[in-house]
């Protein structure tokens, strides 16, 4: 029996700010997201939720996210070729997604990043899809200690 077709998702959303800009130390040593890094992400959330509403975002896929270990690939088109990391964005990307869209980033088990140029039309592609058939290396047992939960 073969595994279902994978549900997949593209996504476009203007380029996160860099890593250096995403956080602000606050006090004795607390860091938050900077005024820029929290106007990106309503930005991008409401973004996503337009596509929601224009129902380009299914609740089927929605709930196939939600309930199916992910695979994410992310295409960073910056403006110029070395001023950028390529995984800087790569956090606030991921959270703002997985929140917008309901999934629990730890059930992302294969992630690629890719770095572009494009100085007119700086972005991140997003492609989420579900997939059925992955399995871990090995089984492992956890044993809890008690007295440690």
């Amino acid at each position: 029996m073969s595994a279902p077709k994978p549900v997949t998702l593209h996504l476009s959303l203007p380029i996160p700010p860099s890593i250096n800009s995403q956080y602000v130390v606050v006090g004795k040593r607390k860091r938050v997201l900077s005024k820029e890094a929290n106007t990106w992400k309503k930005d991008a959330t409401k973004a996503l939720k337009m596509l929601r509403d224009k129902s380009v975002i299914s609740p089927v896929e929605e709930h196939a996210f939600q309930t199916n270990l992910l695979g994410v690939y992310m295409t960073f088109y910056f403006t110029t070729p070395m001023r950028r990391d390529v995984d800087g964005g790569v956090k606030i990307t991921l959270d703002t997604v997985a929140e917008a869209l309901g999934f629990d980033d730890r059930n992302v088990v294969d992630m690629h990043l890719t770095k572009q140029i494009d100085p007119l039309h700086p972005r991140v592609e997003i492609d989420i899809e579900t997939i059925h058939d992955w399995t871990f290396d090995r089984e492992y047992v956890v044993l809890i200690d008690e007295e440690e939960t």
